[in-house]
C-alpha cells in the first residue's frame, strides 16, 4: 500500500529554499531516493509564497517509511530545519486499491 506524505515547510527569508537546496547540494537527498522502499522524494515551490516549500514523499509501506525514519538521515534534516529555524505542517495519504 503506497504512502504519500506531503510536508510543507516555512521559514522566513527565503530559508525553505536555503534548505532544500543544501538536502540536494549536500547529496541527503539523493541517499534517501537510494532508499529501499522510497518512490519519490521532490520538492516544489509556490509561485505565490517564497517562504514556503513543499516535499512530496512517496513511500511503498509504513515498514519502509519506519526504516527511513530511523536512518542517520532524519538526523540531518533536524539539523538542516533547526539551522533553517523552519517549522513544518505534514499530511499523510494512504493509496486505495
Amino acid at each position: 500500500m503506497k504512502i504519500t506524505v506531503n510536508i510543507i515547510y516555512s521559514g522566513t527569508n527565503n530559508s525553505a529554499y536555503l534548505f532544500a537546496k543544501e538536502m540536494i547540494e549536500s547529496g541527503t537527498v539523493t541517499d534517501i531516493k537510494s532508499q529501499e522502499g522510497n518512490i519519490k522524494y521532490g520538492y516544489y515551490l509556490p509561485m505565490d509564497n517564497p517562504n514556503e516549500l513543499l516535499l512530496v514523499d512517496e513511500w511503498v509501506s509504513q515498514e519502509a517509511i519506519d526504516l527511513h525514519h530511523k536512518s542517520p538521515m532524519m538526523k540531518k534534516i533536524a539539523d538542516l530545519r533547526k539551522k533553517y529555524n523552519l517549522k513544518m505542517k505534514v499530511k499523510r495519504y494512504t493509496e486505495i486499491s
